[in-house]
């Protein structure tokens, strides 16, 4: 087989998700953001969409063999340089990544498990982020949430609050064994967006960006995917994060709307010789905007 390390080659990122037909979010937008920044992506599908760009109407999920068989037979063919993680669709699934990931522990995960039109599954969807809490963020190497996400996801440990707890939420997940946590849409003046990156010392760097204005589809998943691809391609994880943030930045800024619901992000704006984007400012991480 001819080595990874080849200049011919591409990095090879093998990403977990949802199937979107709209080609916005999930494995779809993964693989284009990958595409746009030099690598070549697998995929293993975890769910099946059904919508538009406007919703999501209903999902069909993967059975967690098939999702393992899918990962499986890739990694015996081919030499990867880091997993990325979306939305994984059941409890199973959480459970058949997990065991995979842990046997390439040299090899950066990036786990941004939310997807903000998936519809809420009640008590199913807790159990889901318990069981991702304890079986994936100890292996990753950056997590992305929101600000808004972070706090659901700490109402698996702790009692609701309406106080500021992020700080305090963000370092008990460093805390699980996530290397790097990145915040998105934390609180700032109006107008920006602010994101945070931390670690186990703390805050390791802040952004502040201008707020685009519209309500996107897929954003956050291609600031994810941007990050990863950086990381594939040698960066380390705060010069990733701020590359990925531009990247996304400019994405948004030359969306297109290509439907009657969201505006979707154009990866491939720098092809576009009419290009609106610009890579001097960015928004913040959730699936409303970078």
């Amino acid at each position: 087989m001819q080595n990874q390390t080849s200049p011919t080659i591409s990095p090879l990122i093998l990403t977990f998700g949802v199937a979107d037909p709209v080609g916005a979010s999930g494995i779809q937008a993964d693989l284009a953001t990958f595409a746009a920044m030099g690598c070549h992506g697998l995929s293993a599908i975890t769910s099946i969409l059904i919508g538009d760009t406007a919703r999501i109407e209903d999902t069909q999920e993967i059975d967690a063999d098939w999702v393992a068989d899918q990962a499986r037979v890739l990694l015996e063919d081919m030499q990867i340089s880091a997993f990325k993680v979306g939305a994984v669709g059941s409890i199973e699934s959480v459970s058949v990544i997990a065991e995979i990931v842990s046997d390439y522990p040299e090899m950066p995960l990036i786990l941004d498990p939310f997807l903000t039109m998936m519809p809420d599954q009640g008590q199913d969807s807790e159990d889901l982020l318990t069981a991702i809490r304890e079986l994936l963020i100890p292996q990753t190497t950056v997590m992305f949430v929101s600000a808004v996400e972070l706090s659901r996801l700490a109402e698996t440990w702790r009692e609701p609050s309406t106080e500021d707890m992020c700080a305090v939420d963000a370092m008990h997940i460093i805390g699980l064994g996530c290397e790097f946590l990145f915040v998105t849409g934390t609180p700032s003046n109006a107008g920006t967006v602010s994101n945070i990156l931390f670690n186990d010392t703390g805050i390791v760097r802040q952004d502040s960006w201008q707020r685009v204005s519209g309500a996107f589809i897929g954003a956050g998943t291609t600031l994810s995917a941007a990050t990863a691809a950086m990381l594939a391609n040698g960066l380390d994880v705060p010069e990733a994060v701020t590359e990925a943030q531009e990247f996304t930045l400019a994405a948004v800024t030359a969306a297109q709307r290509i439907g009657m619901g969201k505006l979707v992000p154009d990866r491939f704006f720098w092809a576009r010789e009419d290009n609106p984007g610009n890579p001097d400012a960015v928004d913040d991480g959730d699936e409303t905007s970078p």
